[in-house]
């Protein structure tokens, strides 16, 4: 016996989760008022008896119309008839329908497509973490539980939200606590592979289709089948790769570069981006099409500042998984933590722990926030024919990798902030003065979770 097809998504106004599923009703011809609910598989719907739904309108054909409930909307097929369907007044083959929609059969028959919606009750999150995501406060309360609905599906899902929120961690999150848990889990970062090389990393290349393809290669999205691919930074996709995702989206299907010969692809979506693509298709910058793909559980990823009093269960954890023994956190050390912005959210929070753990209260100095004077510099001249040492004696305790590592984190992170700091947050002038390309600094700057204009 057939069940109702449901799909999980996301109300633009509300922010509700709901299911929905979809029901066929005619509301003109010989048949109005019959109405028929959308099943798992295909339905068909014609005059002969063996339709799901059955109409007597003699201009209908015999076998009119096959549609099938996909992840993405509802897909209407025209059997080739007589006297065809039109939607929206034109005569369609294929449609695809992602809400209410009218459509004509024959001459005399109208049949509505509707969806209907049931608010999905969330319930209460027991427990501090979803996957490897920490959080107790009401904010991640709410955003487990929509996840714990979601991730069991094969909902679409962005996520959207500043840098360095863990928005990767969550994805990952979500992979592992899916039906797709025991294939890859693939991530692309969209804001940091050259526009040129984009189109052969998403989707692959066929041997001498370009300069330097030596050999056939496979694309990611082909290594996430049967799998989770999780684009992160998508608003960093280039506008005129947009329809190539976009295709790989409605068919699940991907054409290597060079070939003509599609392969189909299993993939369940995952998004992420820190910019606001609602602006940015308004302006032009981003498909409308394509946000819609994306935006079927659309949810907001919390920054750290409406979160504080995550701020010292994180610290914890975070020495907790480095290995690094306890964080000591002292009452005036919370405050300190609890009242700086955290432009760089919980990956800034995760730096300045790690940095603390081998350098001390020196890695706090920079929080910015005046609590703390600021400690003297890193290595002191102790005389003409003295070597100069590392101020802080828990680094020279260290491994020399690993205190070498830690040393030239800060001195990445600091001189990162200071040349930035020039040049206005402009990746270009701050790349053209230090004499590094300029997709470096971009790592960097995602690397230490600093906020700059990207554009």
């Amino acid at each position: 016996m057939s069940t109702v097809h449901t799909q999980l998504l996301t109300d633009d106004a509300s922010g509700l989760l709901l299911e929905r599923s979809f029901r066929l009703r005619v509301v003109s011809g010989p048949d109005q008022g019959k109405e028929h609910m959308l099943d798992e598989g295909t339905t068909m719907v014609g005059t002969h008896a063996d339709n799901d739904l059955v109409l007597t309108d003699a201009t209908v054909s015999r076998y009119h119309l096959e549609i099938r409930v996909r992840r993405d909307g509802i897909e209407v097929r025209d059997l080739d008839t007589t006297n065809g369907t039109k939607h929206g007044g034109a005569r369609i083959g294929s449609v695809v329908l992602t809400g209410a929609a009218r459509l004509r059969l024959g001459k005399h028959s109208e049949l509505d497509v509707e969806p209907v919606d049931t608010s999905v009750e969330l319930g209460d999150w027991s427990g501090d973490r979803f996957g490897d995501v920490l959080g107790t406060t009401q904010p991640m309360m709410r955003l487990f539980s929509l996840l714990a609905k979601a991730a069991p599906t094969e909902a679409t899902i962005l996520l959207q939200g500043e840098t360095g929120t863990g928005k990767e961690a969550i994805a990952e999150a979500v992979h592992r606590n899916s039906r797709r848990n025991k294939g890859p889990f693939v991530v692309v970062d969209c804001g940091s592979i050259p526009h040129e090389l984009i189109a052969s990393e998403l989707f692959g290349h066929a041997k001498g289709s370009f300069t330097g393809a030596g050999a056939d290669k496979q694309g990611l999205i082909e290594a996430a089948n049967h799998g989770t691919l999780f684009l992160d930074e998508i608003g960093e996709l280039a506008l005129d790769l947009q329809p190539q995702l976009l295709r790989v989206l409605d068919r699940r299907q991907v054409r290597r570069v060079g070939e003509t010969q599609s392969v189909d692809v299993d993939i369940r979506v995952i998004a992420a981006t820190h910019r606001d693509l609602r602006a940015m298709v308004k302006s032009g910058q981003f498909r409308e099409d394509l946000y819609y793909r994306l935006a079927v559980v659309a949810t907001h990823v919390p920054p750290l500042r409406e979160r504080k009093a995550d701020i010292p269960a994180l610290a914890t954890w975070f020495a907790e998984k480095m290995g690094r023994g306890s964080f000591a956190q002292s009452p005036a050390l919370i405050d300190q933590l609890q009242r700086h912005d955290w432009p760089g959210n919980v990956r800034e929070l995760r730096n300045v722990v790690e940095r603390a753990l081998s350098l001390g209260d020196a890695a706090l100095a920079d929080l910015g926030d005046g609590s703390m004077p600021r400690p003297s510099q890193p290595s002191v001249s102790v005389g003409d024919d003295e070597p100069k040492r590392a101020s802080n004696p828990d680094v020279l305790e260290l491994p020399f990798k690993e205190a070498k590592a830690q040393l030239v984190e800060a001195f990445e992170r600091d001189y990162l902030s200071a040349l930035l700091a020039r040049h206005h947050g402009n990746i270009s002038r701050a790349a053209a003065e230090a004499g590094i390309d300029r997709n470096y600094i971009h790592r960097l700057v995602k690397k230490y979770g600093l906020e700059v204009d990207r554009s």
